[in-house]
């Protein structure tokens, strides 16, 4: 759905990642060397950002 704001295990801020990490995997890198570029080590933040499921257009209909 939407990116939080923060990540549910540690409390880390990761919504500001979100655009440039979802852009830059878009254009073809892959998805742990964009986090790693981004310096967000964290397992449970790097699991925020890899499993989030852009939904929104599909639910904004109802």
């Amino acid at each position: 759905m939407i990116i939080p704001v923060r990540c549910f295990t540690c409390g880390k801020v990761i919504s500001s990642y979100y655009e440039e990490y979802d852009e830059r995997v878009r254009k073809g890198e892959k998805p742990s060397d964009v986090l790693d570029s981004m310096h967000i080590n964290r397992y449970c933040c790097r699991r925020m950002l890899i499993s989030n499921v852009e939904l929104i257009e599909e639910v904004s209909h109802y």
